[in-house]
């Protein structure tokens, strides 16, 4: 979940040029950051605990550099264990994205053999691994390349020596190589970190590594150190602009753009969506993956395609599918919808099933990802960068993508297509109506300060709710439980007192009823309600109206919650667009 970033080019001073790409990558983690640059033969190091700073303190002027932002994994967040990490010698330095599985008994056969360790982190194993190998390695690229072989687990590093070379392995989590427009090199864990000043990408696959000396550039097998064929892709993200605008906050912009990337959903082509729909109809078996938000959006997935497309399709989490890993094989299909496209526990579960010939379907907003470059079927949300660490209009996009795949297998895609139109305008007069923002402010006020909220919901809202938990608990560190409302009596009736409040999202559906009637048990014994729905309940004490648009009412209902969470953030004063310990791009298990 760290950030890599490495630059050499005349062109600019590589303090500033890695610092303005750590600032883009901070999204990937942001507890620690630091800086490594080249000058006159020798490497300067400058890292800090917190997030990001403006200049990059005293190291000198240069033309090559490498920086890292931290999300910790091993090892307090302190100076010393902020990356980038030096040799003993001081002859390289070393940042790491990653989890080094194996590092307890890398280290312990390190110590023995006299080296010292001085940092708690798993990356220093690797920075004596390669000082051993140094011992008889020809050059350094090839000691790089015979120590990461002895790592276990999904890691990328990059190197620093003091020669002005750098390079970069890959196995697990992302790397991309881009060609500036004088003649710049950029090596980074995403291409949106130096999209504005690259013209082209080479994105590494697991297994290669990269050395870049002189502006040659070199790209060879881990496995055999053999050279293989650079393929560069154009930058398709080269004029997009990142900015708050008018927003106090990422997040806020990010919700607002909510109708954008449904139309954007709806303007892929008729022929790649039923290209899918026949996949997923002669499949044997149907499953939905993600993790986190995008966990929720696969289950929404499977939800819709078993209600329209009539499918037998299974939602899975990352991180918990280990049980399912023997069983998915040739005539499978998987779809995963993921923002980055390089989620470490979900990919893992896709190498397996693309290996058995399994199908895979993607729904990525990050060009060159992984998740991407596995998939047979490949679509792209182009919603443009999501800054915030909370995901918001991805998530939106995700669901109305999967409901318009479920109106696809159920043959009736244009009639999708006019539902989501209907939700996109209605989405964007929502947002634009002045009293429904202050209502939900007023709302966000009184309950940023409950110290436990619950959420109900049923059929389309199910995951919604839970979504909406996600959201409040990222946000406002206020402890949130989403509860299925058909579950209510059999456990979490018990919770059910004065003071309590329930937040509940209800369509005009055929399980509305149901809803209700939960809702009113709830309101029996005490506890206070708030409904967002499109006509108002006898039960709710609270209630925020919202347009009725049918099929895709739900998507339409977690505006709203985010909306809530956003406030409640903002009432509590957190650091909105960074909440605390949690980072977007998981890119280790």
């Amino acid at each position: 979940m760290c950030g890599i970033f490495g630059y050499a080019g005349a062109a600019r001073d590589a303090r500033e040029a890695v610092l303005e790409g750590l600032q883009r990558l901070e999204y990937r983690g942001y507890d620690s950051w630091g800086i490594a640059v080249v000058s006159n033969g020798s490497i300067s190091v400058d890292k800090h605990i917190g997030l990001v700073g403006y200049d990059a303190g005293s190291l000198p002027r240069s033309h090559i550099g490498i920086g890292h932002t931290r999300w910790a994994t091993h090892g307090k967040v302190t100076d010393v264990n902020a990356h980038p990490h030096y040799s003993s010698d001081r002859s390289f330095a070393l940042a790491h994205n990653g989890i080094v599985e194996n590092a307890p008994a890398l280290k312990s056969s390190l110590q023995k053999d006299g080296f010292k360790f001085i940092s708690e982190t798993d990356t220093e194993v690797i920075v004596r691994l390669i000082e051993r190998r140094m011992r008889k390695a020809k050059t350094l690229s090839e000691a790089v390349r015979l120590s990461f072989k002895d790592l276990e687990g999904r890691n990328t590093i990059i190197v620093l020596a003091k020669s002005g070379e750098i390079i970069a392995a890959r196995n697990g989590s992302p790397l991309v190589l881009g060609l500036g427009t004088s003649s710049e090199i950029y090596l980074s864990s995403d291409v949106f970190s130096c999209a504005p000043h690259v013209k082209s990408i080479l994105v590494l696959d697991n297994g290669e590594m990269v050395a870049v000396r002189e502006r040659a550039i070199t790209l060879s097998s881990i496995a055999t150190g053999k050279k293989i064929k650079q393929v560069y892709e154009k930058n398709l993200l080269k004029d997009v602009v990142v900015s708050k605008g008018a927003y106090d906050h990422y997040m806020l912009k990010e919700i607002y753009e909510a109708p954008f990337v449904i139309r954007q959903v709806i303007k892929e082509s008729d022929a790649t969506y039923l290209a899918l729909a026949r996949a997923i109809k002669r499949a044997r078996r149907v499953y939905t993956i993600g993790s986190g938000t995008a966990g929720a959006a696969a289950a929404q997935m499977a939800f819709y395609l078993r209600l329209y497309g009539h499918i037998d399709a299974k939602e899975l989490i990352g991180a918990e599918a280990f049980e399912y890993k023997s069983l998915i094989s040739k005539g499978d299909v998987l779809i995963a919808p993921s923002q980055s496209g390089e989620t470490a526990d979900v990919l893992e579960v896709l190498e397996l099933v693309h290996a058995r010939r399994a199908t895979i379907a993607s729904f990525v907003n990050m060009p060159g990802s992984m998740m991407t470059r596995l998939s047979d079927h490949k679509f792209m949300a182009n919603a443009g960068p999501e800054i915030c660490v909370m995901s918001t209009k991805i998530f939106v996009s995700q669901i109305a993508w999967g409901y318009l795949v479920a109106k696809a297998v159920e043959g009736k895609l244009a009639e999708g297509k006019r539902n989501l139109k209907k939700l996109a305008t209605e989405t964007e007069k929502l947002l634009a109506d002045d009293k429904f923002i202050a209502k939900v402010r007023g709302h966000a006020s009184r309950l940023a300060h409950k110290e436990h909220l619950y959420l109900l919901g049923k059929g389309q809202n199910l995951q919604i709710i839970r979504e909406g938990m996600v959201k409040i608990i990222e946000g406002s560190y206020v402890h949130a439980h989403a509860i299925p409302a058909g579950d209510l009596k059999h456990y979490a009736i018990t919770l059910m007192a004065p003071g309590v409040s329930v937040i509940t999202a209800v369509s005009n559906d055929e399980v509305r009823a149901s809803v209700l009637n939960a809702i009113h048990e709830v309101r029996a014994r005490g506890a206070s309600v708030f409904g967002i729905a499109p006509q108002t309940d006898e039960n709710f004490d609270e209630f925020l109206a919202v347009p009725d648009t049918k099929e895709t009412s739900a998507i339409l209902n977690i505006i709203p919650l985010q909306l809530l969470a956003y406030y409640m953030a903002v009432e509590l004063d957190h650091n909105v667009d960074k909440p605390r310990n949690i980072a977007k791009s998981v890119t280790v298990k």
